[in-house]
């Protein structure tokens, strides 16, 4: 399966998609009202490609990155386009607007979806006349180096819509999960809210640093999550199982489920906790180095996992 996809923003998470869909032979049509991301964006793409090649997550970068071509307008963009990636700003009056325009001037066969992070579909789809076609596609950043991508329709989108922006993250290489109803933040980000809330409260509370935290997760419950999820891991934490491991262990988590991290671990005063236990300064040069080094190793996963057998 391949075609033609227009990809709306052409910022971190829109450069991802048109890679995503680039190495895997679409043709790729990328716009942006900022003109000098626009201009940027090709060149930024074509880096990427390269990079993944070195870890043998493309075939051809410079075939791949010649699929790539920047629109300079939306009518553009979405001219001839069969699947359609918004990465607009993350608000509800941007996305309507953005949405009610797509809806306009695309083909009445496009499916239309949405990278937001937590705007459910139904609060800027309401009063469109194609609203069936629309959905959240919501990815992980950065989306060409990990998979997921979250569907969630609307209470009228087609479930026909779903099956049909399934099939093409499947054949573009993502893992699609479907998201049963509108949920403000989709799973992912619920999930990394809940643990999210807790590594505030025991920085901020003084129990563990914040770097000695990052080690809990990247040599402890990260090690196992990049291959199974929770259900899997407690599965294999009890003679049992699932419910040996219910049977022994959820004391405990009633217990921390009692007391929760509320909304008050985000408070300034807890903030400036953590962000006083951090020992590092968010200079750009800093961050651009760190950003190239995460996505080298998530390739360097990424490509690791390729070569692992099914699991049983």
């Amino acid at each position: 399966m391949a075609g033609v996809v227009a990809i709306i923003g052409a910022g971190l998470i829109g450069r991802a998609w048109a890679v995503v869909f680039a190495r895997s032979g679409w043709t790729v049509r990328l716009t942006d009202p900022h003109g000098p991301t626009l201009d940027a964006a090709p060149g930024l793409i074509r880096d990427e490609l390269q990079a993944l090649y070195v870890h043998g997550l493309v075939d051809d970068p410079e075939e791949s990155a010649a699929r790539v071509s920047a629109a300079a307008s939306l009518a553009e963009a979405v001219a001839q386009a069969e699947f359609v990636q918004e990465n607009g700003p993350e608000t509800v009056e941007a996305k309507q607007a953005l949405f009610a325009e797509l809806d306009r001037l695309t083909p009445v066969s496009a499916v239309l979806a949405s990278s937001t992070s937590a705007i459910v579909a139904s609060r800027f789809t309401e009063n469109l006349a194609g609203r069936a076609r629309c959905l959240v596609g919501h990815p992980v950043n950065p989306p060409h180096l990990v998979p997921l991508v979250e569907l969630c329709g609307a209470p009228w989108t087609a479930p026909e819509t779903i099956e049909r922006a399934r099939a093409v993250y499947c054949s573009v290489g993502q893992v699609a999960v479907t998201v049963n109803r509108e949920v403000e933040g989709f799973v992912l980000n619920r999930l990394q809210g809940a643990l999210l809330a807790e590594a505030f409260r025991l920085v901020g509370e003084g129990v563990i640093s914040a770097e000695d935290l990052d080690e809990t997760v990247r040599n402890g419950l990260g090690l196992r999550w990049s291959f199974l999820g929770p259900f899997a891991t407690i599965e294999l934490n009890a003679p049992g199982g699932i419910p040996d491991y219910c049977a022994r262990y959820t004391g405990f988590y009633k217990r921390v489920a009692a007391d929760p991290g509320g909304p008050s671990v985000y408070d300034a005063a807890n903030a400036d906790r953590v962000i006083a236990s951090w020992p590092h300064m968010p200079l750009p040069d800093r961050l651009a180095t760190r950003t190239r080094w995460r996505n080298h190793r998530l390739a360097a996963l990424a490509a690791h996992k390729r070569q692992q057998p099914t699991e049983p």
